[in-house]
C-alpha cells in the first residue's frame, strides 16, 4: 500500500522477494492511517534482525536496541511521555530468545505498548538456525538431526502472567492483521501480537500454504475474556488457532501505577532537573 505519511520514496529494503515482512510493514502502515496517527506521534523500537529493521521503512521516530532490547527503552519512552504511541517489534528470535526475560517482565509491568513479533519460526538474519519458536523436527544447518526441543509458546506465558491483550494472526490474511494491530494498538496497557509469517529462504517447512493449512480463526462465539479457555487455546498444537485469545479490561498501564503521573501533569522528559535536590541526594549517600 503506498502511504505518502509513513512512506520513504524508493529506498533499498533489504528483505529476500516474497518475505512475510513486506506484508507486515504495509499492514502496520495501513493501521497507522486507519487509526489517523501522526508519524511525529509514534514511536517504534527495535532490537535486531530482519524483522527489526521495519522502523528504517517507515518516516517516523525510531530507536534500534541491542539483540533482544527492544522492550526496555521501550517501556522507558512511553514512561517519559505517555501522549506517545510506542511499538515495539522485532523476530521471534529477538523478542522470545535474546529478549526472552525483558518479554516475561515487560508482560509484568504492563507498560502501555504494542508488541509486535514477527514469527517466521527461524532466525532469518544470521543465516537459518532454529529460533525458539521452530517446531520440533525442524532440520537447519546448525540442528542438523532437526529440532529436539519443545518449541517456546509466547502467547500460553503471556496468558499465563495475565498479559492484557494477547493474539496472533497470519501474515497472508491481511484484513485480519490489520485488524487486529489497530486493537493491540488501542488497547491500554501492554498488548502482544504474534505474526506468523513466512521466511522463503532459510525455512522451507514452514511457508505460506503450511501456515493456511495449519491455521484456523477462532469462533465468533469464542470469548476472550475467559483467561482459562485462551490458556486451553493457546496451547494447542495440532493447528495453530489465530485470532484474538484473550483481553483483560482491568489491567492499570505501568505508567499510571508508578505513582509519577498526576491528572494533567507535564510529561517526565520535559520537566526541568531540580540540581539543589540532585546534589542533596547525591552527598546524602556519597562515601565519605
Amino acid at each position: 500500500m503506498k502511504n505518502e505519511k509513513y512512506d520513504m520514496g524508493d529506498i533499498d529494503i533489504a528483505w529476500c522477494p516474497g518475505c512475510g515482512n513486506f506484508g507486515i510493514l504495509n499492514a502496520l502502515k495501513q493501521a497507522m492511517e486507519e487509526l489517523k496517527i501522526e508519524p511525529t506521534n509514534l514511536v517504534l523500537v527495535s532490537g535486531i534482525g530482519q524483522a527489526a529493521k521495519i522502523p528504517h521503512y517507515l518516516k517516523t521516530n525510531f530507536f534500534n536496541g541491542l539483540h533482544g532490547r527492544a522492550l526496555p527503552p521501550a517501556t522507558g519512552i512511553k514512561a517519559s511521555n505517555p501522549s506517545l504511541t510506542v511499538i515495539a517489534e522485532s523476530g521471534d528470535g529477538d523478542m522470545y530468545g535474546e529478549g526472552g526475560n525483558h518479554f516475561i517482565h515487560t508482560i509484568r509491568r504492563n507498560p502501555n505498548i504494542t508488541n509486535i513479533v514477527h514469527d517466521n519460526m527461524v532466525y532469518g538474519l544470521t543465516k537459518g538456525q532454529a529460533s525458539p519458536t521452530s517446531r520440533r523436527g525442524f532440520v537447519t544447518p546448525v540442528q542438523v538431526a532437526g529440532v529436539i526441543l519443545e518449541p517456546f509458546n509466547p502467547l500460553a506465558v503471556a496468558i499465563a502472567l495475565n498479559a492484557g491483550f494477547v493474539a496472533r494472526t497470519f501474515i497472508g490474511d491481511k484484513e485480519q492483521t490489520i485488524e487486529i494491530i489497530k486493537q493491540a494498538i488501542n488497547y491500554k496497557g501492554y498488548a502482544l501480537v504474534d505474526i506468523l509469517q513466512p521466511c522463503v529462504t532459510f525455512n522451507k517447512l514452514n511457508t505460506y500454504q503450511w501456515f493456511k493449512d495449519n491455521t484456523y480463526y477462532l469462533e465468533d462465539s469464542y470469548d476472550c475474556h475467559d483467561r482459562n479457555a485462551a490458556f486451553k487455546r493457546a496451547t494447542e498444537s495440532d493447528k495453530l488457532p489465530l485470532g484474538i485469545f484473550y483481553i483483560n479490561p482491568e489491567k492499570t498501564p505501568f505508567e499510571e501505577n508508578t505513582g509519577v503521573y498526576k491528572q494533567n501533569d507535564t510529561p517526565l522528559y520535559s520537566r526541568e532537573v531540580d540540581y539543589g535536590k540532585l546534589e542533596s541526594l547525591i552527598s546524602k549517600y556519597a562515601l565519605v
